[in-house]
């Protein structure tokens, strides 16, 4: 983990603002989704990608209920 020295406060309804820059940097653009991890005392953040459930392949081709999964998979859940 890198210290960028950026510090920001909550506001009153529990949101932070991600810096410019570090959206810039990391191509987070209004309405990209970002997931939220929790380690220990920790609060991680990340964009959003949805990978394949059974096998973590990024590309997923087809949806389950809200389990996604790749051509592969799809091909040995018809099995």
């Amino acid at each position: 983990m890198k210290a960028t020295g950026i510090v920001r406060e909550l506001d009153d309804l529990g949101r932070i603002v991600i810096p410019k820059e570090l959206r810039r940097i990391y191509g987070i653009d209004t309405g990209t989704p970002i997931e939220i991890f929790t380690d220990n005392d920790k609060i991680i953040l990340r964009k959003y990608s949805q990978v394949c459930a059974a096998c973590n392949h990024p590309e997923v081709v087809k949806e389950i209920g809200h389990i996604g999964l790749c051509q592969k998979c799809v091909g040995q859940v018809k099995q």
